[in-house]
């Protein structure tokens, strides 16, 4: 056996923005056994990362272009525009897209939003990363559109961002390769997804959950009557000395009074 197969691995990649230890933190729990290892990737490379079979899973941005790939979409993040702190826009609660149409916006090489076209005026040139865009909103040359967790992940004390109503928006994904459907990416969709330990399809449920069934089990057990106490409640409920519980005797002269006797009812002098 190889050393992989000795000791199973889990590798999930994720894109910038994304935060996945919610689903890290129940897979530990879940499968303690098997580790998961975070694998970051820019936005632009996850899909050929998952190609190459550099990771088993991850969580990536779409489109996903390809039918080899399948992906479960997961949520829609809202757009913002990234501004200085002394920015007019600073001073509203949402904007729209109409109301950049003076301003210089920057449209990153590694941008994440599906523009047919961006909003604003653009800038001369394009900046390489969403990082070096920031830096620019920062110097007070334009501003920067991405989704919230971006602007989150960039954050700033001099610069701030309000919700674009009116934009496109980024959907974030569960991806994996269509052939390498293994059964660890089948146990990572169910975590993703909510299926319970006890689910089904949760296969892998290990020691601690099995531990608790099989206490359940004896629990049930030890609550079931025995059978030699169910054969007596069968056979009329009468107690070991052949006493009826009730109070009755159990011979044929039982009668319907506290002793067994019916007495007669006494005349009156």
């Amino acid at each position: 056996m190889t050393g992989s197969e000795e000791s199973p691995q889990f590798r999930l990649a994720y894109v910038p923005g994304v935060t996945p230890a919610k689903w890290v933190r129940i897979w530990q729990e879940r499968f303690p056994g098997i580790p998961l290892e975070l694998v970051a990737v820019p936005a632009a490379e996850a899909t050929g990362l998952l190609r190459g079979r550099g990771a088993d899973a991850g969580f990536v941005r779409l489109p996903v272009d390809g039918a080899d790939l399948s992906a479960i979409p997961l949520y829609t993040e809202t757009t913002v525009v990234v501004v200085p702190k002394d920015h007019v826009i600073a001073a509203v609660e949402e904007v729209s897209t109409g109301d950049l149409a003076d301003e210089v916006v920057f449209h990153p090489l590694d941008d994440t939003l599906d523009w047919e076209r961006p909003p604003g005026r653009p800038a001369i040139e394009r900046p390489a990363t969403t990082a070096d865009a920031i830096e620019l909103v920062a110097a007070g040359v334009g501003l920067l559109v991405v989704p919230q967790s971006l602007a989150r992940l960039h954050h700033r004390r001099d610069l701030t961002f309000r919700p674009l109503v009116d934009a496109a928006q980024s959907r974030v994904a569960l991806s994996w390769p269509e052939d390498a459907t293994t059964d660890m990416v089948d146990d990572f969709i169910g975590v993703v997804r909510g299926r319970t330990v006890n689910s089904t399809r949760g296969r892998r449920a290990d020691g601690p959950a099995q531990a608790k069934d099989q206490r359940s089990e004896a629990g049930a057990a030890r609550r079931k009557p025995a059978a030699g106490k169910a054969a007596g409640k069968a056979g009329g409920g009468r107690a070991a000395g052949g006493k009826n519980p009730r109070g009755a005797s159990g011979g044929a002269k039982g009668g319907t009074g506290r002793g067994g006797k019916q007495g007669k009812p006494r005349r009156r002098s």
